[in-house]
């Protein structure tokens, strides 16, 4: 048994995917099944069920899992020691952001980084900001890069620590020809009118949405879109063809990268200004790796010079 098979368990374990875990991990198919076969004639039992093209942990596995992620994780630890005491920066850097700020804020972020520190490895996970939250918190990631949780009890959440980035304004929305758009150009348009017309939103579940449903409720209002989804992208093309209104960042229309974007615009809506920080999140009982620091001051360096937009 080595560390490669015990990571290739995890990943098709976390994954349920022989191929996925492939794609996670820069190795081929085949590669991901013959570390799975040796370790499960290590251990002399199946690990996984195969049903179709879905993969099911075993009872073997499902105790096997627990253990494994311990032992790569004391293992991260050793090297992240090993690593600091030489001040190399080095090793595999495992960042968690969202879809929509890897897209739109990290690209120059990762492009430095990546020039800067060629002996890094990036494994870069692309998850919702309160999944990410969570893998930092159970140490699963060093870093994140996501929305920051603005709940009144986040701030008191010693498990985590977080540094704000960006200041990311947010907008009521509908597109050009719709019904709204006309109205707000002679009008500031009350939020109580809003709940006349279909929303498209992200789940109200997440950080943003919750920041949508508590202007809302501040107003006395209650909020139910009817279509949601948490890839503000896909929301940006559901409003452009006129399927609801809709909360954004300022920035999609500010600086519009697709064809959907363009045909959307800003809503005058009486409501205090909607705001959501984005930033990094750590696990201050982790410690961070010469490569983690090395990111940190990487972010924090274009944020300072505003080398990010």
């Amino acid at each position: 048994m080595d560390w490669n098979e015990l990571r290739t368990f995890i990943a098709v374990a976390e994954t349920a995917s022989f191929s996925r875990a492939s794609e996670q991990l820069f190795i081929t198919q085949p590669a991901v099944s013959r570390r799975i076969q040796a370790l499960e004639q290590h251990f002399g039992t199946r690990l996984f069920d195969r049903a179709g093209k879905r993969v099911f942990l075993t009872p073997h596995g499902e105790l096997l899992l627990p253990r494994a992620r311990h032992l790569m994780r004391e293992m991260e630890d050793t090297e992240t020691l090993m690593h600091n005491v030489e001040h190399r920066v080095a090793g595999v850097l495992n960042l968690a952001t969202s879809h929509h700020i890897g897209l739109h804020r990290l690209a120059p972020v990762l492009q430095q980084y990546a020039k800067t520190y060629p002996d890094v490895a990036l494994n870069i996970r692309f998850v919702d900001s309160e999944v990410a939250h969570s893998m930092v918190r159970k140490a699963e990631v060093d870093l994140a890069v996501v929305t920051l949780d603005s709940t009144p009890d986040s701030t008191s959440d010693t498990q985590l620590e977080r540094q704000v980035l960006w200041v990311d304004p947010l907008c009521f929305v509908a597109g050009e020809s719709h019904a709204l758009h006309q109205l707000t150009e002679t009008e500031e348009i009350p939020l109580s009118r809003l709940l006349r017309f279909p929303a498209v939103l992200p789940g109200l579940s997440t950080f943003t949405g919750r920041i949508a449903a508590d202007a809302f409720s501040a107003a006395g209002l209650t909020l139910n879109p009817g279509m949601s989804t948490n890839y503000l992208e896909t929301i940006a093309m559901l409003v452009s063809i006129g399927l609801g209104w809709s909360v954004l960042p300022h920035s999609m229309l500010d600086a519009p990268q697709t064809e959907a974007s363009r045909r959307i615009r800003a809503l005058k809506v009486a409501t205090a200004p909607l705001i959501r920080h984005l930033g990094m999140v750590a696990n201050p009982r982790r410690t961070r790796s010469n490569a983690a620091l090395a990111f940190s001051q990487t972010l924090k360096d274009f944020r300072d010079s505003d080398m990010a937009f």
